[in-house]
């Protein structure tokens, strides 16, 4: 477990926290977790073929472009009975330990893998504990594995009528679904999981998953939760989402609500503490298909979003195309191939920022040692500031959140000194003065 010990002065918009480790069987050493970030990758639409093989052929652009670890949406196969368009949900799985054959075979995504070590990725895959589709396997051999509805048919998934729910309270379910778990780790070395929907699952499945899985390997375990609603999760995964932060963002952008909520929100992530890390992430399957572009999100200020994920206390996280950048909605039940261009106009702005936070002692997400300071300015209303410290390493991150031209001046005793600007190279002593003039979606990034 982890004993919290929190300074938290909001007056002057310090956020510090000192995290002190005692012996946790779940908390297994990765260190590289703390400098990753992930690229989720939609396989299905990522090329015109939709398989590993085809992706391959991406993996050594996405390695110069400073991706360290590969999100798999689900690869087993779909369910046919209910399914949603003309190729289904790849979260409707009709088999926990095959491959779907849209995307290849299973020596083929063992191929994959090995080819994602050998160039330095992690590879984890998406898993769908909470459901499955309607003709999975288990609904012929093992019915008893499922929540059932008063007439005894087996109870609809919240929402959505293409996938049923499992029942948590039934053991033998429980110990299948871990061993379904392992075969992967087994049979093909991924080096860990994305969780879907991990809080709709009971917590203690995850605590009792977790060891077991881990007795192969250690893991990496993403949740698709947040941290703020289920606590208690968090004691279990490594990193988890950051869904209020995502959705009070884009209501301060579309609803012209105060810059301060925000910074309060960031306050309260920050005084949960490190259990797990946040991912900070702009888009994603779901908000793409469903809610939108980050662009219809988030207007001008789509990038300094994006500098704000890659260099606040966690994880980048990232979606298939941004890099170019996407301003398509792609579907989520038919074949709508990204839209590619023999140009990635957002690759080296993502490089600039992926190899920062990789580099960077000062951006290492979850580190005890490191302090995040919101920094006070002359346009509170208007400005997101901070700098984030690790003994001699510094990071300052200044964002333009407003949709016009600001000039101000940073009034803060927590930066002093001479930085380095990563995207121009410059350098700036702020002892000689702190003002600014940014246009709008203007931002900066200094290193000490």
């Amino acid at each position: 477990m982890k004993k919290l010990i929190l300074l938290a002065i909001i007056g002057l918009g310090i956020v510090s926290c000192t995290t002190q480790n005692t012996q946790n069987t779940m908390d297994l050493p990765k260190e590289w977790k703390h400098t990753t970030n992930i690229y989720e990758v939609n396989l299905r639409q990522y090329t015109q073929e939709g398989t590993f093989k085809a992706f391959e052929k991406e993996m050594p652009r996405l390695k110069k472009m400073g991706i360290k670890t590969l999100w798999f949406m689900p690869i087993t196969p779909i369910a046919q009975q209910n399914k949603k368009g003309s190729l289904g949900s790849q979260y409707a799985a009709s088999d926990y330990t095959s491959i779907n054959p849209e995307f290849g075979t299973m020596n083929d995504f063992k191929h994959m893998v090995n080819e994602a070590h050998r160039l330095g990725f992690k590879v984890i895959i998406d898993w769908v504990a909470n459901h499955t589709g309607w003709d999975h396997i288990w609904t012929k051999t093992h019915p008893e594995f499922y929540l059932k509805d008063p007439d005894g048919k087996f109870h609809i998934a919240s929402g959505m009528d293409d996938i049923i729910e499992l029942d948590y309270k039934n053991q033998e379910m429980r110990l299948a679904m871990i061993d379904a778990m392992k075969f992967w780790v087994k049979e093909t070395g991924i080096d860990g999981f994305r969780c879907d929907l991990a809080s709709w699952v009971e917590v203690d499945f995850w605590q009792q998953a977790r060891p077991e899985v881990e007795k192969i390997k250690p893991l990496f375990w993403l949740g698709e939760f947040d941290e703020l609603e289920s606590p208690e999760y968090g004691k279990v995964f490594d990193a988890s989402y950051s869904w209020k932060w995502m959705h009070k963002s884009a209501d301060y952008y579309k609803k012209n609500e105060p810059l301060q909520e925000l910074k309060d929100l960031l306050q309260k992530y920050s005084n949960v503490g490190d259990a797990s890390m946040r991912a900070w992430f702009t888009t994603n399957h779901d908000e793409n298909s469903w809610n939108g572009t980050e662009y219809e999100k988030y207007g001008v200020i789509t990038k300094p979003m994006a500098v704000f994920s890659a260099t606040w206390n966690g994880i980048p996280l990232l979606y298939s195309a941004q890099e170019l950048p996407n301003m398509k909605r792609l579907e989520f039940f038919e074949k709508d191939v990204i839209k590619w261009t023999s140009t990635y106009q957002m690759g080296e702005f993502y490089k600039t920022l992926l190899e920062l936070k990789a580099s960077n002692p000062a951006l290492r997400g979850g580190d005890p040692n490191v302090s995040t300071y919101l920094l006070n300015t002359t346009a509170n209303d208007k400005i997101l500031a901070y700098v984030r410290k690790n003994g001699k390493d510094e990071v300052l991150v200044v964002l333009n959140m407003s949709k016009e031209p600001v000039n101000f001046t940073i009034e803060d005793q927590n930066l002093s000194g001479t930085f380095r600007n990563v995207f121009d190279k410059t350098k700036r002593d702020f002892d000689s003065g702190k003002d600014f003039t940014f246009k709008v979606s203007d931002y900066a990034v200094f290193e000490k």
